[in-house]
């Protein structure tokens, strides 16, 4: 197998919400979907979102969840200027800060937010190395 992540795929409560919170509050592009689905391009992955009780039931799973999942969403950028815009920006689009960016223990500048449902997402500026690919000018 090679190693990779084609799409990370969200379960949401509120499909248009969570629609509106990335495609207009981030400014992630959206690709034409069906209308029970959305997807976005990133650069080197799809983010998609789905009702939460529809994605538990086709992975025949409970969609009961509560508290810390136990993951982590992650947008790297070049500076800390970057960190604390996409931070700001993320905050004004409805989400909840969770931790404000800061200087970090391994020599990084993070902060985290979480979207209208709850997913956590970092967002970080790693001096020592370039996490994922390079910008693709999306």
């Amino acid at each position: 197998m090679k190693p990779r992540i084609s799409m990370v795929t969200l379960g949401v409560a509120d499909l248009a919400k969570s629609i509106d919170f990335y495609e207009n509050g981030l400014g992630f592009p959206r690709m034409e979907s069906p209308p029970e689905v959305a997807f976005f391009t990133l650069n080197g992955t799809w983010l998609g979102l789905y009702g939460r009780k529809a994605l538990a039931e086709d992975a025949m799973v409970s969609a009961e969840g509560s508290g810390f999942n136990g993951f982590a969403l992650a947008h790297n950028v070049e500076t800390e200027v970057e960190v604390d815009s996409v931070f700001d920006q993320a905050v004004a689009a409805g989400a909840t800060a969770v931790k404000k960016p800061q200087k970090v223990f391994w020599g990084g500048y993070s902060g985290y937010f979480k979207d209208p449902d709850g997913h956590l997402w970092e967002v970080a500026h790693n001096p020592i190395f370039w996490v994922g690919p390079k910008d693709s000018g999306i």
